[in-house]
């Protein structure tokens, strides 16, 4: 009887360690990452990439952006215990010395599927890796300039793709690379509003502490007014058929009323809509994908 009890809790214990690895990733954040080296690679083919490079650009660049939260995760135990308390850290789920390993582990898994697509992909994963870690170890305090960095990180996630499959510069891969650049920079700003009060401990120096929560919050908004102007782009000049209204509808609105509700909300409820505005948006890329797979 007492070698089963301790065996189930033993069990229970795994399972509890593993769950709490998983929210270190914040599986939605990588996913989307995965997707956009995917419409990166489809943008500069006009086709679906072959299936092994489609298969390693997105796991590789999943695996590194699931590296670099997870080591965010990390480096920012301290002001967490006051912005995000239930996270896998502070709240004693996972120790931070896991969270390092598994941070590297995922991160050599990375690298070592970009180094399947070619030096230039290598270069460039490698490049994302070394932001990350800045970011999350000295840049992240700097505010805007970390912001920024960040937000290039992203955006370079459709050039991955372009350059994976021989095609980094293509229009239509520039396009979206800088549109996901101005999402990311616009949830940076937004989020680092949410956070003001553990930020202060690190003397962060992002917008919102320096000129307030209610400008920062106007300036993410304008920048995804931006977003919404630069979707439409391909339409004008004819890229697109008018069927890839759908998806583009689908980010836009999940922009515009997801940001809406941020200049109006609490600290909690901010963060919830960060999130919504990049699930909105990541399932507008997804719809895109099964459009083009669909053959339409």
């Amino acid at each position: 009887m007492g070698v089963s009890v301790k065996n189930n809790k033993d069990v229970f214990t795994l399972m509890n360690k593993i769950i709490g690895l998983s929210k270190l990733i914040r599986f939605e954040l990588p996913l989307s990452a995965g997707i956009c080296v995917l419409m990166g690679q489809m943008f500069a083919l006009t086709k679906f990439a072959p299936l092994g490079k489609a298969i390693s650009g997105f796991l590789s660049v999943f695996f590194i952006s699931a590296s670099i939260l997870a080591m965010n995760d990390y480096f920012d135990v301290e002001s967490d215990k006051i912005n995000a308390p239930k996270r896998p850290i502070p709240s004693g789920q996972v120790a931070p010395l896991e969270a390092l390993v598994f941070s590297l582990f995922l991160l050599f898994a990375g690298l070592g599927l970009s180094w399947l697509l070619g030096p230039t992909v290598l270069l460039i994963s490698s490049c994302l890796a070394i932001i990350g870690f800045l970011y999350n170890r000295y840049l992240k305090k700097t505010g805007l300039p970390g912001n920024l960095l960040v937000s290039i990180s992203v955006g370079t996630t459709f050039v991955y793709g372009g350059a994976s499959v021989g095609l980094p510069f293509h229009k239509t891969v520039i396009l979206f690379g800088l549109i996901a650049a101005l999402i990311d920079l616009g949830e940076e700003i937004a989020a680092d509003a949410m956070d003001m009060k553990g930020d202060k401990l690190i003397h962060s120096n992002s917008l919102a502490i320096k000129y307030g929560r209610a400008i920062a919050l106007r300036v993410s908004t304008v920048i995804f007014g931006l977003v919404i102007l630069l979707t439409w782009i391909p339409f004008l000049m004819r890229w697109f058929s008018l069927f890839y209204l759908i998806p583009i509808l689908v980010i836009d609105i999940s922009i515009i009323t997801s940001s809406v509700k941020l200049l109006s909300s609490a600290n909690d409820e901010g963060r919830k809509y960060i999130r919504r505005l990049y699930i909105g948006a990541t399932l507008g890329l997804l719809l895109f994908l099964l459009m083009r797979l669909a053959g339409i």
